[in-house]
C-alpha cells in the first residue's frame, strides 16, 4: 500500500493506513478536505504524533484558515498583487538547496520596518513565501533550509507582533516544513526581540533555530550545503533570486 501513495518515502503502511483514517475523518466535518493531497495529510498526521483526532482538529482548521487567507483556497495561490508593497521592500529572496536536496529561503528582517508594517498584507507575504517555497521541495523531500540574515537589524526593525504572526502561520498551518532555519549576523539587540517570541514556538521547532557566529558562518554554510549552492552574498558562487523574478 505504502508504495502506491504519491511520493510515499520513509513511510509504512501503518502510517497511510492513519493516513487514510484522518481524511475520513476530517472530510466528513468538512469536504474541502478532499482537496489536500496525501504528503499535506501525513505532515498534519506527523505534528501531531500520529494522534487521528489531533491532526483531524489541526487539518479542519486549516482547511477553514486557506478559505479565507487564500484565493482559491486549498488548491490557490497568494496573487502577488496581494503583496506587492511587501514584495517591493526585497525582503527575501531563493537560494539553491541544501546538501539534503531542500531548497533555501532567505529573509531579512532589517528590510522590515515595524513602523510601516501593515499586518494583513505582512501575513499574506508570509503565506506567500511559504506557498512558494513548498512548492520547490522535489519529490522525495518534506522541508526546506531557511537562512534569517539580521544583519543591520536595529529597533526600528523590531516588530514582535510581526515575527509571532510569521511563527504561527508557519506553525499552525504549514507543519512539517521547516527543516532549519540559520540565524546569522545576530545583533546582540535582537535577543531581547526573541525572548519574546520564543516562548510562541512548539518545542519541536525551537530546535531547528540555530544561531551562528560570524566567525562560524563559513564553515556552517559550506556544512550544510555544497560550494555552488552558497549564496554570493557568503563567499559562494550562486546568485540569489528575487521573488519578483522568480
Amino acid at each position: 500500500m505504502a508504495s502506491s501513495v504519491e511520493g510515499g518515502g520513509d513511510a509504512g503502511e501503518g502510517e497511510w493506513l492513519k493516513v487514510a483514517e484522518l481524511k475520513a475523518m476530517a472530510e466528513a466535518q468538512d469536504p474541502h478536505v478532499k482537496e489536500v493531497d496525501n504528503m499535506t495529510l501525513r505532515r498534519f498526521l506527523r505534528a501531531r504524533d500520529h494522534d487521528v483526532d489531533k491532526a483531524s482538529a489541526m487539518l479542519l482548521k486549516f482547511v477553514a484558515w486557506r478559505r479565507e487567507a487564500v484565493p482559491g483556497g486549498v488548491g490557490g495561490v497568494m496573487p502577488a498583487d496581494l503583496v506587492r508593497t511587501e514584495l517591493s521592500q526585497d525582503k527575501a529572496r531563493m537560494g539553491g538547496v541544501d546538501r539534503a536536496g531542500r531548497p533555501v529561503l532567505l529573509v531579512f528582517p532589517a528590510r522590515h520596518l515595524s513602523a510601516d508594517r501593515d499586518m494583513a498584507e505582512h501575513k499574506r507575504l508570509v503565506v506567500y513565501l511559504l506557498d512558494r517555497i513548498s512548492a520547490r521541495i522535489p519529490r522525495g523531500q518534506d522541508k526546506f533550509m531557511c537562512i534569517v540574515d539580521l544583519k543591520g537589524w536595529g529597533y526600528p526593525n523590531s516588530d514582535v507582533r510581526a515575527y509571532i504572526a510569521a511563527i504561527e502561520i508557519m506553525q499552525g498551518y504549514y507543519p512539517e516544513r521547516l527543516g532549519k532555519a540559520l540565524m546569522v549576523h545576530v545583533p546582540y539587540i535582537f535577543m531581547k526581540a526573541w525572548k519574546m517570541v520564543y516562548p510562541f514556538i512548539d518545542t519541536n521547532t525551537r530546535d531547528k533555530f540555530v544561531f551562528v557566529d560570524d566567525k562560524n558562518l563559513e564553515e556552517t554554510l559550506r556544512r550544510e550545503m555544497d560550494e555552488s549552492q552558497v549564496p554570493e552574498m557568503y563567499g559562494g558562487k550562486l546568485p540569489t533570486v528575487p521573488l519578483t523574478d522568480d
